[in-house]
């Protein structure tokens, strides 16, 4: 598995709309009226890479598996659903299981489609999300603390270095701010085992009407200028068009994309972006009956990538026989790789590029 985002936003946003298109699927119960998501939608959608095509090419492998992402679409969340309002904060916790937030915000007018606020204003709707996010997140933390502070005061040292960085994440949300504001190298595994939902990365998805999708509007022009501090990704698609493109081929779905003066998919630019706020690479293991792609965190040893595949892999491994994807493709293989010198034997501290293809030697 890739990573595991999920689709939040104020109801009538697109969210349905976006997460069927994405999955391919009518999963998901599209219709304009507030909350006809009852229930969270969950997704995988496979990684588009064609470099594992190219592989599989050269490899003349029988089959292809593309490495995958999980996509939830959550219901509708209003003004007050920390409190109660709307659906509730129920669906609150299916945010926390996921890696990353796709905050998708209406860019668009149009009459006949209901705003819940009554009228089209992103920064606005953003901040109403952000603000019932930080809430439920406030709410845990002052839960959890007081249990924390006794532990603490026992002498347990978990909890004596947990504590400084819950009392710092809880002054920061009382102060309306999110919690990856605060994430550095010295916390984030503390804060990771928090499971705060505003400590997950945000990517701020436009959804635009079709004739937008290419350049924006004003309105996705308003996001870009409150992504910019924030340090946050932003994105414009249009929902519309990727629910067109759904149904059609590969070829088709090309010169569509040509005709609106788009060089990729939405889904596309949302795994891609994805990865990058994630920190993650993918490497492949090719044979004749399997090209397949993995996904992991970058900076990860070839021992870790091998415990991707098994966790035997990991415990017994030996050594990683490696080639770029760039010298697999271009020697033919990998007899042609040896016969150029662009065969390698890594050990344990090999740190794993994006786009290596690996065999991995291994002891149980």
């Amino acid at each position: 598995m890739g990573f595991k985002c999920g689709i939040v936003g104020l109801p009538n946003v697109g969210k349905s709309t976006l997460f069927n298109a994405l999955t391919q699927t009518i999963a998901a119960q599209a219709a304009n009226y507030p909350f006809c998501t009852i229930e969270p939608n969950f997704g995988t959608v496979a990684v588009p890479d064609k470099r594992i095509e190219e592989l599989a090419r050269v490899a003349n492998s029988q089959k292809i598996i593309p490495t995958q992402i999980e996509i939830v679409d959550i219901a509708g969340l209003v003004k007050g659903a920390s409190k109660g309002e709307g659906l509730g904060n129920q669906f609150l916790a299916h945010i926390r299981e996921v890696d990353a937030i796709i905050h998708l915000l209406r860019c668009f007018d149009d009459g006949n489609i209901t705003h819940v606020e009554n009228n089209v204003s992103p920064v606005r709707d953003a901040e109403i999300i952000e603000t019932e996010l930080v809430l439920a997140d406030l709410e845990s933390i002052e839960k959890r603390l007081p249990n924390i502070e006794k532990k603490a005061k026992s002498g347990d040292k978990e909890s004596l270095s947990i504590l400084p960085i819950m009392k710092n994440i809880l002054k920061v949300l009382s102060e309306g701010n999110p919690v990856r504001k605060i994430i550095n190298e010295d916390n984030h595994k503390i804060i990771k085992g928090l499971n705060l939902i505003t400590s997950k990365p945000i990517l701020y998805v436009c959804n635009v009407n079709e004739e937008d999708a290419a350049k924006g509007n004003g309105y996705s022009e308003q996001i870009k200028v409150k992504a910019a501090p924030e340090d946050a990704q932003m994105l414009i698609i249009s929902a519309k068009i990727e629910e067109e493109m759904s149904g059609l081929d590969q070829e088709d779905r090309n010169e569509f994309l040509k005709d609106l003066g788009l060089e990729e998919t939405g889904l596309a630019k949302i795994i891609r972006t994805g990865y990058s706020i994630l920190n993650l690479d993918t490497f492949f293991t090719i044979g004749p009956k399997e090209a397949r792609a993995w996904t992991v965190k970058k900076g990860s040893t070839a021992p870790q990538a091998a415990g991707e595949i098994h966790t035997d892999f990991e415990k017994g491994f030996i050594r990683a026989e490696t080639m770029s994807y760039e010298d697999f493709t271009r020697y033919g293989g990998e007899a042609g790789a040896k016969e150029a010198g662009k065969f390698r034997l890594e050990g344990k501290d090999y740190i794993v590029k994006d786009g290596d293809v690996m065999h991995f030697r291994f002891n149980v």
